[in-house]
């Protein structure tokens, strides 16, 4: 189970010192938004390298823009472990996620709450995680969509024995987390749950400790 905390919520004049306070998580997701996929607006490839600058942690980019195609490979360039590119945004997904691979970076395709997975099965041997929105993708601290669960549970079934990650993202907090664990999912997006807490660091170990739970029952 691995819990890749969203900078989304961090405060953004210090973003080294708010990496530095979840210590125990397995990544740190980072969202690049460019107010045309998604209505919002974010940072971009330059604050991306000065963060690969601040921390050995492994870097998670999810990228909600338009023509990933075109700027996907470069954070992947810049040294993001893992580089995650909306479906419905690339042109050609398969070259995309080769292309990544080719250059060291684990390949990954999301998809929003109304995108079946289904439509994507036959493309899953080209990618080393699959993230699906568990909110409308855009912005921070949104209510659990609690009808992307049976697509979890899917997706689940058609990975199978493959060592390919589910990752979930939005609305994920101490409510939410076993539901995600227990429908298939093994990596955990959370931003607001984790910076909003009093100890992050703390919030990290509670999330995992919950999903790990979930799993034993």
């Amino acid at each position: 189970m691995r819990i890749t905390p969203s900078i989304l919520n961090a405060d953004f004049t210090n973003l080294a010192g708010e990496i530095g306070r979840i210590g125990s998580a397995d990544a740190v997701h980072v969202d690049v938004m460019d107010n045309h996929f998604v209505p919002n607006l974010t940072i971009g490839l330059p604050v991306v390298e000065s963060i690969r600058k601040a921390t050995d942690m492994m870097l998670d980019i999810h990228l909600m823009i338009e023509d990933p195609d075109r700027w996907a490979p470069e954070y992947a360039e810049a040294g993001a472990e893992s580089v995650t590119f909306h479906v419905e945004a690339a042109a050609a997904p398969v070259r995309l996620a080769r292309e990544l691979r080719r250059l060291g970076a684990r390949a990954s395709m999301a998809l929003k709450p109304a995108t079946p997975i289904e439509a994507y099965a036959d493309m899953l041997d080209e990618v080393d995680m699959v993230l699906l929105m568990t909110v409308e993708p855009g912005f921070g601290g949104q209510k659990f969509l609690d009808l992307v669960l049976p697509k979890i549970r899917r997706t689940r079934e058609l990975l199978g024995s493959r060592q390919i990650w589910l990752q979930v993202d939005g609305g994920v907090s101490l409510e939410t987390i076993e539901r995600c664990a227990e429908a298939g999912a093994d990596t955990f997006v959370a931003g607001s749950a984790v910076y909003n807490a009093a100890d992050p660091d703390a919030m990290v170990n509670r999330l995992r400790e919950a999903a790990v739970a979930a799993c034993r029952h």
